[in-house]
C-alpha cells in the first residue's frame, strides 16, 4: 500500500470510486457521473496547482484526495478546499487519515494559510472525520441543495495551516513540495 501523486491513468479506477456518490447518494451535489471526459479536464485543472493524491494495494487504487481552489478572486489565493473519496473496502481503516495527513503537508509546504471542507449534512461519517482531523466547525448552509426529493443543508468546516502572516509569495506550485513525506 502506498500514497502517490495521481496520474491519468488512474482516473478510470478514481472514476469508479466517484460513480456511486453520486449516483447512490447525497454526498455529491452532481447529478450524474462526469463522462471521462470532463473527469480528465478537472483532474488536469486541479493537477495545475494543486495536489490530488491516490491510496494504491496491490495495483489497485482505493481511494483518492485532492485539493482545489474554493474560489477565484485573488484576495483567495492562500486558501484550498480539499475532497476525499474511498472505496468501500478502504473506509475505516486509517486510509482518509493518511491520504489527508500527505495533502496537509504539501498543502502546508506550498504556502496555503486556510482549508476547508464543505460537507452534505446527510455525510455525518465525513463530518466526524473531518472533526478528528482537527477542522473546526463554521456554519452550515441549509436547504441549498436539492437532490434525491429532498432539500440538502451544506456544513462548512475549516482548519488552518500556517500563520495568518502577510504572505512573502503566492503558494507554491505542489510538485515542489512533495519531497520526503511521511
Amino acid at each position: 500500500m502506498s500514497i502517490r501523486p495521481a496520474r491519468e491513468a488512474d482516473l478510470p479506477e478514481m472514476r469508479r470510486i466517484y460513480a456511486p456518490y453520486v449516483e447512490n447518494t447525497t454526498y455529491s451535489f452532481e447529478y450524474t457521473v462526469p463522462t471521462e471526459e470532463e473527469f480528465l479536464q478537472r483532474f488536469r485543472q486541479h493537477v495545475a496547482q494543486f495536489p490530488w493524491l491516490v491510496w494504491e494495494e496491490d495495483g489497485a487504487v482505493l481511494g483518492y484526495a485532492y485539493a482545489g481552489a474554493p474560489w477565484e478572486r485573488m484576495a483567495y489565493s492562500w486558501c484550498a478546499e480539499v475532497s476525499i473519496y474511498l472505496a468501500p473496502q478502504a473506509q475505516g481503516r486509517g486510509v482518509g487519515r493518511a491520504l489527508y495527513g500527505v495533502l496537509e503537508q504539501i498543502l502546508t509546504r506550498q504556502g496555503y494559510r486556510m482549508i476547508y471542507a464543505l460537507i452534505t449534512t446527510e455525510n455525518r461519517p465525513s463530518a466526524d472525520f473531518h472533526q478528528a482531523m482537527g477542522y473546526t466547525y463554521r456554519t452550515t448552509f441549509e436547504n441549498c441543495g436539492y437532490k434525491m426529493g429532498r432539500w440538502l443543508g451544506v456544513i462548512w468546516y475549516e482548519k488552518q495551516l500556517n500563520p495568518l502572516d502577510v504572505p512573502e509569495t503566492l503558494p507554491k506550485n505542489w510538485t515542489a513540495c512533495i519531497q520526503n513525506l511521511t
